[in-house]
């Protein structure tokens, strides 16, 4: 049997049990309207609603991709149109004027090198089309050259931290560098190529105006094909032209999570020992377990394609090793430790110069 053959026949089988035992359910919530649409899930998977207003937490550890839309990718069109109907994109070159002397929201931004530049241009854009809540943005731009400078929105705060000789990205120095900095009462660690429905700062704001320390916010994040990408870019098509290449839920403190500045200084900020990419998000996470947490994502996020980072599913990844070992310590030890460290230093990160707190054996 040729190979073009088994996988035709798989791709039958795929579709046949997704016209039979996802397409309903998809259907039946559309058809309910209201924000129905978040319950969509898995089969198998489980959903814990929010015990107040709209949102859901998903009942399993790592981030799941949303198979139906997959292979009957109108199933993806018609949940990214109803996710941004009542959670409108809205991309201004600066945000409205605001009668606050000092923000409500900081976001939080990391950057390096020219290739994400059109990404970070319409990130920014989406930031500053938020209504209802007074914000700012800070992009620290981790680079041994300043190549943003002049090339970002007036009302962003550019901060350059020339990186250590030789030292990967490190998305922990980043967010410690923007927390010393920020102004605001509640930080977002965002990255630079998601953007942000119209009313994500102030989703987030009622939340943390009730107590709430660190937020999740994220339901689905539609991540872009890359044409797609481009075409929006270029301005050649809107968000929801076409169908989302994937659907993720759970990603938790991945991409983007909220966290009140207090509560950020308190556990620690990021551990700065993640040198490289993943396990850093992951890490914060489990000590933001010991606030007051909203986990009840409810909405949409849009994710631009660029390349897989580089060492991204080696098998040696240390930074992800790092993750392992250190998950095995408790969260409260972790967070006496990062305490005694320095954190958000212009020389570098802590963990270019000292690996930090090991496991216990």
């Amino acid at each position: 049997m040729t190979d073009t053959r088994v996988t035709g026949l798989r791709h039958g089988r795929l579709l046949a049990g997704a016209l039979v035992k996802d397409l309903p359910r998809y259907l039946s919530l559309f058809a309910r309207g209201g924000e129905a649409y978040l319950a969509i899930r898995n089969r198998g998977e489980s959903l814990e609603p929010a015990p107040q207003g709209s949102g859901f937490r998903c009942n399993w550890q790592w981030t799941s991709k949303l198979h139906a839309p997959t292979v009957i990718p109108y199933l993806g069109r018609s949940l990214m149109r109803r996710c941004l109907a009542p959670h409108p994109i809205v991309r201004r070159a600066a945000p409205p004027p605001s009668a606050k002397q000092t923000p409500d929201i900081s976001f939080l931004i990391g950057h390096r090198g020219e290739a994400r530049l059109p990404h970070l241009l319409a990130t920014l854009e989406s930031i500053a089309g938020q209504a209802g809540a007074a914000i700012e943005c800070l992009v620290v731009e981790q680079d041994l050259e300043a190549r943003l400078s002049g090339r970002l929105p007036v009302w962003v705060r550019h901060v350059h931290t020339p990186p250590p000789a030789g030292m990967p990205y490190c998305r922990a120095w980043v967010f410690n560098v923007g927390a010393g900095l920020a102004r605001g009462r509640t930080l977002v660690l965002h990255d630079n190529d998601m953007l942000v429905p119209r009313d994500y700062a102030r989703h987030i704001l009622d939340l943390a105006e009730q107590g709430w320390e660190a937020i999740n916010p994220k339901r689905f994040i539609f991540y872009l094909s890359e044409a797609h990408t481009q075409k929006v870019f270029a301005g050649h098509e809107r968000l929801s032209d076409c169908a989302p290449a994937s659907i993720i839920q759970n990603l938790e403190a991945g991409g983007s999570v909220a966290i009140s500045h207090e509560a950020y200084q308190r556990i620690g900020g990021m551990d700065e020992g993640f040198i490289g990419w993943g396990g850093e998000d992951n890490e914060f996470w489990e000590r933001c377990q010991t606030l007051k947490v909203w986990p009840y994502g409810a909405l949409p996020l849009v994710h631009f394609w660029h390349p897989s980072q580089p060492g991204k599913y080696q098998a040696d990844n240390q930074t992800l090793k790092r993750y392992r070992d250190l998950s095995s310590i408790p969260p409260q030890r972790r967070i006496e430790h990062l305490r005694q460290m320095p954190a958000g230093q212009p020389t570098g990160p802590t963990g270019w110069s000292t690996t930090g707190l090991e496991p216990s054996p």
